[in-house]
């Protein structure tokens, strides 16, 4: 007996020196008892012929990228999802009134909602939880930055509108198992700016949304559809294309008024196609790039470079035809004086005798000089000039051709006048409908994008 109390006594500072072993927090309990019989792979209905109900929400975030040669966009969203797990149910009471928790999103059952347009995921930061509150109901937000396919339309630009849609439905639940619904109204979702990024090149519109069922191998797929509906503001564009574009079509245009027989006006017309060259190859980054169409503005380079090789082939006609009138008034004024003063043939000698015989007419008048008219046709009746002339005949004859020398002098002159004055009316009349073809294309693309921006 006395050996027993013996045994209790030494072994009561023993049981005191053993730690007591730690209670489980409410928290680690819940979740433990959830998760213990949970099965993440079968959907979470009691009754297996109960509908489970997926709610969709989306706030846009901003649009990152607007790809026309690949026809895709970059957006970030966020994103959320709200369904019932009928599996994740307590009593707050039992747990010391936790009424909502946290879960890994890997542990429970996930719907298999896809975006149907997806086509790469961006940079977004994995969200591996959920939760879930007392009744079951599971949030899952989360932000995602993703790549659409998007048939975007690029003609209007920079003054273009898109509407690029995200539309979510399951992969292989039939309605019957799964739905999709609207956590907001549509209304509400559609008018959604707050957390829009607004100062960027894109402008949101609106966010409409519908929901439809397509019947497909004798089964209903529900799915949600929203439209992301953006405009482009075009100032960054204007500025730095439309504007420099149209300073150097009004500086050709200005260069009309320089002088045609100047010779710089060609040199000038070829600078600024130059100049509009280089200014078109360093731009060609800032255009976008399509495979399909081309977009007006990519049109309106193309054509103001040919409106410019147009003044120029406009400016070396009229120039050539100047010149060249100029040659020909030259040259046939130096033979005929040559002709006159040198001819050797029958003809050219019986014609200078002539227009001599007509100067002694014309003297004769004056009483100073008496001429016999018969020596005219005794010249015509010579085959050619056999002797010399004599020293009375040799003197009018030099006067003569002095007199015709100085007529031809001044016949050139005024040719030549009479020419380039024709040549400044067919450079004016050229010019006028250059002016006309410019103003009613400058006309029609700027109603096409005024009615595009105002739209």
């Amino acid at each position: 007996m006395s050996l027993i109390w013996l045994m209790l006594l030494l072994s009561v500072p023993v049981a005191v020196c053993v730690p007591e072993k730690p209670r489980r927090s409410a928290l680690n309990q819940l979740t433990r008892s959830l998760l213990r019989s949970y099965d993440c792979g079968v959907r979470p209905v009691r009754n297996w012929t109960s509908l489970t109900t997926v709610y969709l929400d989306l706030i846009l975030q901003s649009v990152l990228e607007v790809d026309g040669k690949t026809q895709s966009i970059t957006t970030s969203i966020w994103y959320r999802q709200i369904w019932t797990d009928e599996f994740l149910v307590w009593d707050p009471e039992e747990f010391d009134g936790i009424s909502e928790i946290s879960l890994s999103s890997d542990a429970i059952w996930i719907p298999d909602v896809i975006v149907s347009e997806f086509v790469d995921s961006g940079k977004a930061p994995p969200i591996p939880y959920v939760y879930v509150n007392s009744s079951g109901c599971v949030k899952n937000y989360r932000p995602m930055q993703v790549v659409l396919a998007c048939s975007l339309e690029m003609y209007a630009f920079p003054f273009d509108k898109q509407n690029c849609s995200l539309t979510f439905r399951s992969w292989l639940h039939s309605v019957k198992e799964i739905d999709l619904a609207l956590w907001r109204s549509a209304e509400a979702i559609a008018n959604d700016k707050r957390q829009f990024m607004n100062d960027g090149e894109w402008e949101l519109l609106s966010v409409p949304s519908r929901y439809w069922t397509i019947h497909q191998d004798d089964t209903d797929y529900a799915h949600i559809q929203f439209n992301v509906l953006i405009r482009r503001r075009p100032l960054l564009y204007v500025v730095g294309l439309l504007i420099p574009s149209i300073f150097l079509m009004l500086v050709d245009v200005m260069s009309f008024y320089l002088p045609l027989n100047s010779g710089t006006r060609i040199t000038f017309k070829i600078s600024i196609l130059l100049g509009y060259t280089v200014f078109r190859v360093n731009l060609t980054d800032d255009l976008p790039h399509t495979a399909v169409n081309t977009p007006l503005i990519g049109v309106f380079f193309a054509v103001c470079m040919a409106m410019l090789m147009l003044s120029l082939t406009k400016s070396i006609l009229v120039v050539k035809l100047l010149h060249h009138s100029e040659k020909e008034v030259k040259q046939m004024s130096v033979s005929a004086c040559l002709l006159d003063k040198y001819g050797s043939s029958a003809q050219s000698f019986s014609e200078s005798v002539l227009t001599s015989t007509k100067t002694l007419d014309y003297l004769n008048t004056t009483g100073e000089y008496e001429v016999d008219c018969s020596l005219d046709e005794d010249l015509l009746s010579l085959p050619e000039a056999s002797s010399a002339p004599s020293g009375l005949d040799w003197l009018l004859q030099e006067l003569v051709c002095l007199r015709e020398a100085f007529s031809q002098d001044d016949s050139e002159s005024t040719a030549h006048s009479d020419w380039l004055n024709l040549c400044c009316k067919l450079d004016l009349f050229l010019f006028r409908c250059y002016l006309l073809v410019l103003a009613a294309y400058a006309t029609t693309l700027l109603s096409l994008w005024a009615s595009w921006s105002f739209a």
